[in-house]
């Protein structure tokens, strides 16, 4: 089981897509606790971002986005998350945009690796007056490591295009970093940075690729409540210029104690 969860480390990330703005987050490696379930609001506000319909794709300027997410602990190591992607954009009122499905395996702590390590996978659609990808497939491996209060996150995500205006012959490489510093017992401050450059056999040009930076507040040391904010600015041309985002979450322990924080 060791080696398999390492060669699919390894090799999985050729079959994969990354996420838009209806979920802003970089992931930590831990999973969600046996027969426990999380239940996620993902809220983020474009006031600057594209104010014209290209190819089809409806404006991101003055979006809401709100994103509906349930992950269930299957096992000590594995977890299953549900999505439902929602948009809120003057004048085309509020739409339903898709769904998505993710399972994540995490290295056991028997291994006692020097960091955290876990491998999410993730299958959905999305309407095409929303997103020019209408199918795809996302392999974001997941490396974490915990120094005192200094926290750090690194999701290499790649992936495929599966249905839409465009289907690049090769995977998409969408790195995600995180790192906050723990300045409250009960709060981190911290920085998150998306970046999208695009094919790897066809990398585009800096302007042409995504990059934002969000300025973060986290909360820690709470078994129930789960509360990440902050707002994000675009690095480039083709970045949507600033968004502000907010995610809550609530934990439900199933006929158990909570056993983790």
């Amino acid at each position: 089981m060791k080696y398999l969860i390492l060669l699919v480390l390894a090799f999985g990330a050729q079959y994969a897509y990354s996420q838009e703005n209806y979920e802003i987050q970089v992931y930590g490696s831990q999973t969600q606790q046996k027969k426990s379930t999380i239940f996620e609001l993902h809220s983020n506000y474009t006031f600057d971002g594209e104010k014209n319909v290209v190819d089809g794709v409806r404006p991101t300027y003055h979006a809401l986005h709100e994103t509906i997410e349930i992950t269930h602990g299957i096992t000590r190591n594995f977890e299953l998350g549900l999505y439902l992607f929602t948009n809120y954009t003057s004048p085309y009122g509020f739409n339903i945009i898709g769904t998505h499905i993710r399972p994540r395996i995490m290295a056991p702590a028997e291994w006692n690796l020097p960091v955290g390590l876990s491998l999410s996978g993730e299958v959905g659609y999305q309407k095409p007056e929303y997103s020019s990808e209408t199918w795809s497939v996302e392999i974001r491996p997941i490396i974490d490591k915990q120094w005192d209060k200094l926290y750090v996150s690194l999701n290499p995500v790649f992936g495929v295009t599966l249905a839409g205006i465009n289907k690049p012959s090769a995977p998409a490489f969408a790195p995600n970093i995180k790192a906050s510093y723990q300045f409250f017992g009960n709060a981190s401050l911290g920085v998150e940075y998306y970046g999208d450059l695009g094919p790897l056999n066809n990398i585009e040009t800096y302007q042409q690729q995504n990059h934002a930076l969000f300025f973060v507040y986290d909360l820690m040391n709470n078994k129930d409540w789960e509360l990440n904010a902050g707002p994000g600015f675009g690095l480039t041309k083709a970045t949507d210029g600033f968004v502000f985002k907010i995610l809550v979450g609530r934990k439900i322990y199933w006929g158990h104690h909570k056993q983790r924080a």
